[in-house]
């Protein structure tokens, strides 16, 4: 079964109740990690939050939501050992596992897409990460945490 972490602020919380829904659907395993009001609150504690919980273990990947999707996957991506995707289509979801194998995806609650979120996820979750050239581009991303 697969095991996946969702968190928003408060600039998504009708597109995270959407995506646990579906999840749901799906039998899959979410721990939700707020916010559940919006009443407003600062997205970097929340992706925070998240991403250092998913450090953890156990998790299959994680999915973040605000606003925009920006100020999340910016404040996850500071994070050592995240590589979090902004998606905006079917082919930012599958290659954002394909070639990139994020471990973290993004969406905004007040964007407007041209597929619904689902659709992507999903995508998501059915691509495998292709390996071969994509790993040594992988290796020099993460291993540019420990040389900046």
């Amino acid at each position: 079964m697969k095991k996946i972490i969702i968190a928003s602020d408060h600039g998504a919380v009708n597109l995270k109740t959407e995506i646990i829904s579906f999840l749901k659907t799906k039998k899959i395993e979410i721990n939700d990690m707020g916010v559940n009001s919006e009443a407003s609150v600062d997205y970097p504690d929340i992706a925070l939050l998240a991403c250092n919980e998913f450090k953890k273990g156990g998790y299959d990947f994680g999915i973040l939501l605000c606003g925009t999707g920006i100020g999340m996957s910016i404040t996850a991506n500071k994070v050592k050992g995240i590589r979090c995707a902004l998606i905006h289509d079917l082919f930012t979801a599958e290659m954002a596992r394909a070639h990139n194998d994020a471990n973290f995806i993004a969406f905004g609650g007040r964007i407007k897409y041209c597929v619904p979120v689902t659709e992507m996820i999903e995508k998501f979750m059915d691509t495998k990460f292709a390996g071969d050239r994509h790993s040594r581009r992988i290796a020099k991303i993460m291993d540019a945490e420990t040389k900046s």
